[in-house]
């Protein structure tokens, strides 16, 4: 039995979610650009009005920062820091965040085409509205938008049948993964065979030209390569939540202004950050005994890759040393992919991030300061909670795909596009203008 009531037909409807696109992003693109009433001191983003200025001031003169503690980038991430010089007549934080707007429009835009025109799931384009949303101002603060972006079209155009598609994949990963490295772990969920040679390939000539590119034109572009050999455990990853608690019970440690975050310093804290690095190579290396097991071919079913790919990152992000809120931005837009497909297996992790995404904003920026300075029980309370629903999806998101790639469909009943399913009663798309049931191709 369909629900078709009138929340599920008002839900159905895309002016619905161009209309809460609309409503969030006036307020919070507002705020993020401090405009009456909401200019506070008038100074925008610390991270947007002195780091990415003093870094765009550098990269127009024709060289990287290298001897900036912060700059930790691979070179391709002065694209988007550079981005808002093609709009001289504003101030650079102000056309900063419109950049970032921008961007965040042109995917809620793609999303939405693919479900009206291509019949996919709305839930995907619903996820990014309201997740983003939810984490406040700070995507627009950030140059996250930016590469999310590239990644989440890799993996659509990665679904195409078109005999160029793994090529335009691999070359979109190779561009990703020069703005950040972890669009890389995208390679992960490819097919193996005639998909994989022509991804990787594609993905490796492409990430060589443009590295080559950077190399020439402008000095110190390789710097990176041993900016993060000093990072320490970031007070907001996984491996600081037993030093939070260690604060209480006379843990000579403290934390520190280091390498562009604030890192715990003390006994054990070496110890930790080499058991976090240990962590992420046995997750790369179960993601390749993943791949290596796998029976379910890529061929008819291409949200295979969408959903290697999110538990990928998700593992990545949780054994990291480092977890800064923005990392919320990639897992969003991964999840919004993975949902473009009923099929997919990543439904309940995709809740799970919607979840810690509340948690993060709690935490940053309102109880940061607690947290920081204060070992304040409840700012702990709340970062151990948004850790440990990190944590879950991980794990869930692991058990999944290990399921989906030997039997090729999870044990649980299917689901309808608005991704509500109880046993056999479930919302779909049915007289909406997204088309029935019968309009959605089978993948």
């Amino acid at each position: 039995m369909l629900r078709t009531g009138p929340f599920a037909r008002l839900a159905a409807s895309p002016w619905t979610l161009v209309a809460v696109w609309a409503l969030t992003r006036l307020w919070l693109v507002s705020a993020a650009l401090k405009v009456p009433p909401l200019n506070g001191d008038g100074t925008l983003d610390p991270s947007v009005d002195t780091v990415y200025r003093g870094w765009f001031d550098v990269l127009a003169s024709g060289t990287f920062p290298a001897h900036d503690v912060s700059w930790q980038y691979p070179p391709g991430a002065a694209l988007p820091i550079l981005a808002p010089g093609l709009l001289p007549s504003l101030d650079y934080g102000h056309a900063f965040v419109l950049t970032a707007a921008l961007t965040d429009a042109l995917v809620t835009a793609g999303l939405l085409w693919l479900a009206v025109r291509k019949g996919r799931s709305p839930a995907a384009a619903w996820l990014w509205t309201v997740a983003l949303a939810v984490l406040s101002t700070m995507p627009w603060n950030r140059f996250d938008l930016q590469v999310t972006a590239v990644a989440m079209a890799a993996l659509v155009v990665a679904a195409s049948s078109r005999a160029w598609a793994d090529r335009a994949f691999g070359a979109l990963v190779a561009l990703g993964a020069l703005i950040k490295v972890w669009p890389a772990l995208l390679l992960v969920g490819t097919g193996r065979g005639r998909r994989t040679r022509h991804s990787w390939l594609s993905a490796a000539l492409a990430g060589a030209v443009l590295l080559a590119g950077f190399a020439l034109a402008m000095p110190h572009a390789l710097s990176f390569l041993t900016a993060q050999k000093s990072r320490g455990i970031q007070i907001e990853s996984v491996g600081a939540l037993p030093f939070h608690v260690a604060r209480h019970f006379g843990w000579t440690g403290t934390w520190k202004a280091k390498d562009g975050s604030h890192e715990f310093v003390g006994p054990y804290v070496e110890t930790v950050s080499l058991v976090m690095q240990c962590l992420t190579v046995l997750a790369l290396g179960w993601l390749w005994y993943w791949r290596t097991r796998r029976t379910v071919p890529s061929q008819g079913a291409p949200w295979l890759l969408p959903d290697a790919s999110l538990t990928a990152v998700l593992l990545f992000v949780v054994t990291s040393r480092v977890i800064s809120p923005q990392y919320l931005v990639w897992l969003v837009g991964l999840a919004a992919v993975c949902l473009l497909w009923r099929e997919t297996s990543q439904r309940p992790v995709a809740w799970l991030i919607l979840a810690a995404c509340v948690f993060t904003t709690l935490g940053f920026p309102l109880l940061y300061r607690e947290l920081r300075d204060d070992a304040d029980p409840l700012a702990i309370t709340n970062l151990f909670v948004r850790d440990l629903l990190l944590i879950a999806a991980a794990g869930v998101s692991a058990v999944r795909l290990w399921r989906v790639g030997r039997t090729g469909r999870e044990k649980s009943p299917p689901v309808g596009a608005f991704g509500i399913c109880r046993m056999h009663h479930r919302i779909e798309c049915c007289q909406t203008p997204y088309g029935p049931p019968s309009a959605v191709p089978k993948s």
